[in-house]
């Protein structure tokens, strides 16, 4: 693998300054982001001094501003201002290049004119900034950026800059304010950082011009790249007597630390019910390892029995990631558990966070999702529990790379077959992708980073992750893979694959195997640690991702269904849908094998599905328990219906 890795990577590297993330696919992506950048450059006299180089502090923003403003995605609404560039009054600042799609000849011409002058008014630029930024349309979420770049703290008898950061971007569900300090001093740096914080941004540190390039080419992207929200605008409950109301579809909401929202839904006795939330923190901000999201399912009686719990943890506290968790109630194959009845339920989303961690507003994005039952009569295919040959051994495709950007979140994911895909990433970013898997089939990838230059020094452990999620946005915990590994620059590996897809997934004991339940769009993410900051010498790090997609697609979730032809219709018969047309016969006969569905009907199947499922959970809970995130306290479930899988821990890397 060494070698095919090393070449993969080495077909798509480029110098530092020659390789910008590439745009999304189409323009229209970026315009339904809602975000924007207004970068806010300190051109004050100090930046007409020697940088070290023989060139002046000014020129290296200049040509480090023209590589950020070149890596930007085609049409992202960005813009210039400038302060202390014309005299050395305290009101100086004026608007170089309005908020609009990036024109990086504008900004560049713009940057051109100026000429290091006057003293340094933060405060009144970092106001004027928040007034040049387009607002978010009502309903809608989008992240707005200030990019501040400065040599030096404030000279001007104003408002503290750190106090103007703070009202300026309130709850911080809309604005984030992030700064990069260039050769500044210890009192300039240590304000930077304040209004970084206080602004619910991260501070980058530019000892050179190089570092100063790099640094502004990340803060551009992360703000460009930023997770694309789609979903209906609503406010949950502050109790369950205040619960907002889902229908099937998606939502937009937002929880502060320590807040819960609560919501309701209406459910019949046979359907299964999938609820995610997707809670999308600022990239990097502080967070603590036992940051928590909490998902509760319950019905509304007056004493309320709890249908399923789901929790999601940071694990570690390099920064704030997005985070995803699903809480779901599937009725049983008998049809007489706690939660199986017809009513209202309640959905509960809470955040825990400490003090020491970033204060703002998390937006979120709700999925609820109804699937309805088999046709009566119906006899469902096996359970597949296990990944037979398609396990960490498998063979994955060894082609070329093709080049591809992977989408911001689960909305516009890139959509992948079986191949070699390579891509870049960037520290505290994540990157989306989906692959089609049908009935039978199984998902298998491999994500590998090869070797990138570092900075000077040995560098600090940050990590690399994936992540993968059912059609539902369920997590599928890791089982016998290996998902998170520390990362120092060197060529290493994570895998995640999932069992064959079979309907009566959804009744079985391993948190890696309920949620393979339906064929459909299976979600892969993939992230780097917000510590690579310190570690990757370029901006972004290559990635490549070998997929695979095993087993021939069955027509249907039904017992023996037919293998689809090219054509999609139905085709060659299918003698053994326990296992995925071939390439599981390692585990044929397990679960609730065909052969012995097919001697009943009806209701006899279902009584029988009963029977196998009492007996099959407690032998195979003997014989393993689920491994990876599934553990009690972290992903553990509640009730009958919760997934396990997602929390974010040392103990699942």
């Amino acid at each position: 693998m060494a070698g095919g890795l090393a070449a993969a990577l080495l077909l798509g590297a480029l110098p530092a300054a020659a390789a910008p993330t590439a745009a999304p696919a189409t323009g229209e992506g970026v315009a339904g982001s809602n975000s924007s950048l207004i970068m806010v450059l300190d051109a004050s006299g100090s930046m007409a001094e020697d940088d070290g180089t023989g060139s002046t502090r000014m020129a290296a923003a200049q040509e480090a501003l023209g590589t950020a403003v070149d890596a930007l995605p085609e049409g992202h609404p960005t813009g210039l201002r400038l302060y202390g560039s014309e005299s050395s009054s305290c009101t100086d600042t004026r608007l170089a290049q309005p908020v609009e799609a990036v024109d990086p000849e504008a900004i560049k011409e713009a940057l051109g004119e100026v000429g290091p002058t006057g003293n340094t008014p933060t405060s009144l630029a970092l106001e004027k900034a928040a007034e040049d930024l387009p607002e978010v349309p009502h309903g809608a979420i989008g992240r707005q950026t200030v990019l501040l770049i400065s040599d030096g703290e404030s000279n001007c008898e104003e408002t503290p800059p750190c106090e103007v950061a703070a009202e300026l971007v309130g709850n911080g569900v809309d604005v984030r304010i992030d700064t990069v300090g260039f050769q500044i001093s210890d009192e300039g740096r240590e304000e930077l950082e304040c209004i970084a914080e206080a602004g619910h941004g991260t501070y980058y540190d530019a000892p050179d011009g190089e570092a100063l390039g790099r640094e502004l080419e990340r803060a551009a992207l992360l703000s460009a790249d930023g997770y694309r929200f789609e979903g209906e605008e609503i406010s949950g409950g502050s109790s369950s007597d205040e619960a907002a109301v889902l229908e099937p579809g998606q939502y937009l909401d937002t929880l502060g630390p320590g807040e819960t929202r609560w919501y309701a839904a209406e459910l019949d006795d046979a359907s299964a019910a999938d609820f995610s939330v997707t809670a999308v923190p600022h990239p990097g901000v502080a967070v603590d390892s036992r940051d928590t999201l909490e998902l509760q399912l319950t019905d509304s009686r007056d004493s309320p029995r709890r249908c399923g719990t789901e929790r999601i943890r940071f694990g570690d506290d390099e920064g704030a990631m997005i985070l995803t968790q699903a809480v779901s109630r599937i009725p049983s194959a008998e049809g007489t558990a706690t939660c199986d009845e017809a009513g209202r339920y309640l959905l509960s989303v809470s955040r825990e966070s400490a003090e020491t961690s970033d204060r703002a507003h998390w937006p979120m994005e709700l999925r609820f999702a109804l699937e309805e039952p088999l046709e009566p009569g119906s006899r469902p295919a096996a359970s597949t529990p296990d990944y037979g040959r398609v396990g960490a051994d498998h063979p994955l495709p060894a082609d070329e790379p093709e080049d591809i950007t992977g989408g911001t979140g689960f909305n516009d994911a890139t959509e992948l077959d079986s191949g070699v895909w390579r891509d870049r990433l960037l520290p505290a970013q994540t990157r989306y992708y989906k692959v089609p898997v049908g009935w039978g089939q199984q998902l298998r990838y491999r994500v590998e980073f090869g070797n990138e230059p570092t900075l000077e020094g040995r560098p600090p452990a940050s990590y690399v992750r994936t992540r993968g999620y059912s059609p539902t946005r369920q997590p599928i915990a890791r089982g016998d893979f290996r998902t998170e590994r520390p990362y120092r620059g060197e060529q290493l590996a994570v895998d995640m694959g999932t069992v064959p897809v079979s309907w009566t997934n959804r009744w079985e004991s391993g948190a890696e195997v309920r949620p393979v339940r339906r064929g459909g769009d299976y979600y892969l993410a993939v992230s780097l640690g917000p510590g690579a900051v310190e570690i990757a010498q370029n901006a972004a790090i290559g990635v490549v991702i070998r997929v695979d997609v095993a087993g021939a697609e069955l027509s249907g979730p039904e017992h023996q269904a037919p293998v689809l032809g090219e054509d999609g219709e139905a085709g060659t018969e299918n003698d053994d849908d326990s296992v995925s047309a071939g390439d599981n016969a390692d585990s044929a006969g397990a679960g609730w094998t065909g052969p012995v569905l097919a001697a009943a009907g009806g209701a006899a199947a279902v009584l029988l599905l009963t029977a196998l499922a009492f007996a099959l959970a407690g032998a195979r809970a003997r014989r393993r328990a689920p491994a990876g995130p599934g553990s009690p306290g972290e992903g553990g479930s509640g009730g009958n219906g919760g997934n396990g899988g997602g929390g974010l821990t040392r103990s699942d890397r």
